[in-house]
């Protein structure tokens, strides 16, 4: 003889079941989910990479800013800024194309 579930017990197996695969989806995909976690990390790299980029770039520009002020003049550096902006050249240079 086999014994037979009763429709209740089949009903609550397959209402368990979905529920689990869905929290199973939700766990892998969901916007808390692993997937989501390997992804925000990847961007936090890429993220904490522009800014070490950023921050050397500022310090550069703090350096070029420090060098033409008034408390410490680059003379070099100001001939040097001075031509790129004008486009001017010394009498006795020559440029070579």
């Amino acid at each position: 003889m086999s014994q037979r579930l009763p429709i209740s017990s089949a009903i609550l197996f397959v209402v368990a079941a979905g529920l689990g695969l869905y929290f199973a989806f939700a766990a892998v995909q969901g916007p808390s989910g692993i997937l989501r976690r390997v992804q925000l990390e990847a961007e936090t790299l890429e993220l904490e990479a522009e800014r070490e980029a950023l921050m050397q770039e500022a310090a550069r520009m703090q350096n070029l800013t420090h060098r033409l002020s008034d408390d410490y003049l680059d003379l070099d550096l100001l001939d040097e800024r001075a031509r790129a902006v004008l486009g001017t050249i010394r009498a006795d240079e020559v440029i070579l194309r």
